[in-house]
């Protein structure tokens, strides 16, 4: 018994006393993004967190080199500076790319050396959307008030669809999850760079402020369910065997994760997977309820105004930051984010169609709440 014990102390200590002659310094960049207009030069340094016993040379690369021009792609870095190494950018053309690093040695880890460059045609034209950026934040934030006032001044929730609120709860719970896992775990961090090397967190405290935010008024609305007149509204079967799939893909995919044949990574993007299909849906109970009753009192149009508004700033900055940074293609070329803005931005339409032009006398249809699609 003590024998073997011994061994496997022993190999730990080998292992523990070897580990910083294998990884002993890291590579840093003293920025993680520059912003450059085209043909201007700005700079940023590169230096090690520890000193090293040996030379390393630092070979740099450009994801796109049609954007930018380093004034070196490769130097050394010698045992005895233990200063930062100066070098200058300079923009070519608009546009997005990446500079990251390889080193000579491994005892240099250069997981986090990676900066992102931006090239633009105009400063002003970045304040723009800077603007904008906060502007459609700030309505999107408030969108959620309406309906809490609209809520507390009838002292009723009827009109509210159930449907919409459960599933809005449950995207913003795992949109939430998947901010805060990946912006404060590192485990989650470091699978994130093993499968995107060189890249940089998804997640800014903005994203993690506006899903949470999200989640709590969206539970106090499902709270005013239950102290208000309801009558015989509830949550559609439908809706309920909807949650009862996402729930078993949920279960299944942390059971896989547990026994290590998804990372964790894997079960936050399953978790956003379902956030973007609830966002594709989440409205539709809702139009279908207004149509029924041909009317939309109880649902705030405030709401929807603001939803609007939002949707259309977010949709216009990343018009104006396609033209900015000739950047296209992540609006076409990958069609998700601005197809959902667009998506909700047309549910918001309809849903001002049916107030202001359809159902505008709020006449309200008397029937069995009960009924179900």
């Amino acid at each position: 018994m003590i024998g073997p014990l011994l061994k496997q102390l022993a190999l730990a200590a080998i292992i523990f006393i070897g580990l910083p002659n294998r990884m002993t310094s890291e590579l840093l960049f003293s920025t993680h993004k520059l912003s450059l207009l085209v043909n201007e030069t700005n700079s940023f340094s590169v230096s090690l967190s520890q000193p090293v016993k040996e030379v390393i040379t630092v070979q740099l690369v450009v994801k796109n080199p049609t954007k930018i021009k380093l004034s070196e792609t490769s130097f050394n870095i010698l045992p005895s500076n233990d200063g930062a190494h100066q070098l200058e950018v300079t923009g070519l053309s608009p546009g997005l790319t990446t500079i990251s690093a390889n080193v000579s040695r491994d005892a240099v880890s250069t997981m986090h050396a990676v900066t992102e460059v931006y090239v633009q045609h105009s400063v002003i034209l970045s304040y723009v959307s800077f603007v904008i950026g906060w502007l459609y934040f700030a309505a999107w934030s408030i969108s959620f008030y309406p309906q809490l006032y609209t809520n507390y001044t009838r002292k009723s929730v009827v009109g509210l669809n159930f449907d919409f609120l459960m599933l809005n709860l449950i995207g913003f719970t795992l949109y939430s999850a998947f901010n805060l896992g990946l912006y404060f775990s590192p485990t989650f961090q470091e699978e994130y760079f093993q499968a995107n090397p060189g890249g940089l967190i998804p997640v800014e405290p903005a994203d993690i402020f506006f899903s949470v935010h999200a989640t709590i008024i969206t539970l106090f609305t499902i709270f005013q369910c239950f102290i208000y007149e309801r009558r015989t509204q509830r949550v559609s079967y439908t809706a309920l065997g909807l949650v009862s799939i996402y729930a078993v893909i949920l279960v299944v995919s942390a059971c896989f994760t547990a026994y290590s044949k998804l990372t964790w990574l894997d079960f936050l993007y399953i978790c956003s997977y379902i956030k973007l299909s609830i966002t594709l849906i989440k409205y539709i109970p809702q139009a279908y309820m207004n149509y029924q009753r041909k009317s939309t009192m109880g649902w705030s149009i405030g709401n929807i105004i603001l939803d609007f508004t939002g949707g259309t700033l977010s949709m216009g900055q990343m018009l104006i930051n396609g033209y900015n940074y000739d950047d296209w293609k992540s609006i076409f070329g990958d069609p998700t984010k601005f197809g959902l803005g667009f998506f909700s931005v047309v549910f918001d339409i309809f849903f001002m169609i049916q107030h202001y032009v359809l159902y505008r006398t709020q006449g309200v249809k008397e029937y069995d709440l009960s009924s179900r699609i």
